[in-house]
């Protein structure tokens, strides 16, 4: 087994990231596998050398080893770009000149079945009207890209495994308790998922396709996140199946919220580690207090 906790510099971690790294750890320790660190640093705008230090930091007095040295996203925004111009030359993928304004105006009239996805409000399919398959077409540069699900349903709805069926092994539960064999159809991700960002113009790549290059390459086997990604997970089993990646198995787990049931997030300073280090906290007081 091989679990990895892949934590964002752009702010402090807080409980809902020791639960996480903690489980993934523990899991990979009781199975005599390997637990790693991956920094995720794509955001280049919000990501700080400070902040990554204070990871590190926070991790190891949680009693966490990794080997190194750890993956950096950033030094792998070449693998990023490679991949993404593979897609758009085998037509899998489009440019989208959409801000958020437009998406959200075109969502604005009525519409008919689901509106949000994984990634937001699914979007309505405004530029892909001029999406030339293949490479006849250079390479955008600087542009957000988009996979085209269409495009995916076109090539491979019954040339892939034989059947319309992707698939998953969930090892924890999904928000509604969903759990083993998660089965899902082309059609359903049309419908419910969309035309996702490959990458953002800003960017030039996304967590969607950073994360499953990253988890084959370092042969991640068992996923370890949040229940909040339990959906997007939908979007990665197929961009494993079009770029020939293995999937792993997936566990998805509870999300440690506050008093007042709110997911915590990193402006929730008060939650951070390191404030709970300052006050005289033990490493197993936050087990404790995280439900370990």
């Amino acid at each position: 087994m091989i679990t990895r906790f892949a934590p964002s510099p752009t702010g402090p971690l807080h409980l809902g990231h020791a639960y996480s790294a903690l489980l993934a750890y523990d899991m990979a320790l009781e199975a005599g596998g390997d637990f790693l660190l991956r920094i995720e640093d794509i955001d280049q705008s919000r990501a700080r050398p400070e902040w990554e230090t204070q990871i590190f930091d926070d991790l190891k007095w949680l009693g966490l080893w990794w080997p190194e040295p750890v993956m950096r996203q950033s030094d792998r925004l070449g693998v990023y770009h490679d991949k993404l111009r593979w897609l758009w030359n085998h037509g899998y993928a489009f440019a989208c000149s959409c801000s958020r304004r437009d998406i959200q105006n075109a969502m604005s009239a009525p519409q008919e079945g689901v509106s949000h996805g994984p990634d937001g409000l699914i979007y309505p399919g405004t530029c892909r009207a001029h999406h030339c398959q293949g490479s006849t077409v250079p390479f955008p540069e600087n542009t957000a890209i988009r996979l085209s699900i269409e495009a995916v349903a076109r090539k491979h709805g019954s040339a892939l495994t034989g059947a319309e069926t992707f698939s998953f092994v969930e090892t924890g539960e999904g928000p509604n308790g969903e759990t083993g064999l998660i089965e899902f159809t082309l059609e359903d991700a049309i419908k419910t998922i969309g035309d996702v960002v490959l990458a953002r113009r800003d960017m030039g790549t996304s967590y969607h396709l950073s994360v499953v290059l990253d988890d084959a390459k370092q042969g991640i086997t068992h996923v370890v996140r949040g229940q909040d990604l339990f959906e997007a997970t939908k979007i990665h089993v197929i961009l494993q199946r079009i770029l020939k990646l293995p999937t792993p198995m997936y566990h998805h787990h509870k999300l440690i919220r506050d008093d007042a049931g709110k997911r915590l997030a990193k402006r929730d300073d008060a939650r951070a580690i390191s404030k709970y280090r300052q006050d005289g906290a033990s490493p197993d007081d936050i087990r404790a207090w995280v439900g370990f």
